[in-house]
């Protein structure tokens, strides 16, 4: 009978010992770091409100929705980088308080590049432009089925008054061999 529980409890050991590592040092986190290029005005919009706020005119920017596909480079410099994807999704003002809070629901599409082809979804809430913010990458296609993660993004610079560059920095974690996959 003392055999029994010492196996069994080595075998709780064992599996327990390797849940941890798998969780702690499998694979790690991939970082990808990538450019927005965002255009707020002009013949290139790529930001736009579709719904306007609960109260047009007023302070408050409670209700407005809208829509985003920026380009999304490797470089800094749009004349000195190349396009790799797209920065598509929907931002929904829906905080009443201050600062006012923004929703947003986004897709990172690569289409050129080692991960072309590929998709990740990053969900979260925007309290301020101004600062880095940090978002939940919540799954992905592709190279990044399953993945999860998170999604810094900060201000970086505008080349023009109608054009901001934010840096984006992504940390990927995938499920099992998915991430040993990627990385061959």
């Amino acid at each position: 009978m003392t055999s029994s529980s010492t196996l069994l409890s080595l075998v709780c050991f064992l599996l327990a010992s390797s849940s941890m590592a798998r969780a702690h040092g499998g694979g790690g986190l991939k970082h990808i770091h990538l450019y927005m290029h965002e255009t707020v005005t002009g013949p290139n919009t790529t930001l736009y409100a579709a719904a306007p706020p609960r109260q047009p005119g007023s302070d408050t920017t409670f209700g407005m929705v809208g829509v985003l596909d920026d380009e999304l480079r490797d470089g800094a410099d749009p004349s000195n980088s190349s396009l790799v994807g797209r920065f598509q999704g929907l931002f929904a003002f829906a905080g009443l308080a201050t600062p006012p809070g923004m929703q947003t629901a986004v897709s990172v599409v690569f289409t050129a590049g080692e991960h072309a082809g590929s998709t990740l979804v990053v969900v979260g809430s925007v309290v301020s432009s101004q600062g880095p913010y940090e978002t939940a990458v919540v799954g992905g296609t592709g190279a990044f089925r399953m993945a999860r993660g998170y999604c810094v993004v900060k201000y970086a610079w505008s080349p023009t008054p109608v054009d901001t560059v934010y840096e984006l920095d992504l940390f990927v974690k995938l499920e099992g061999d998915l991430l040993l996959m990627m990385d061959a």
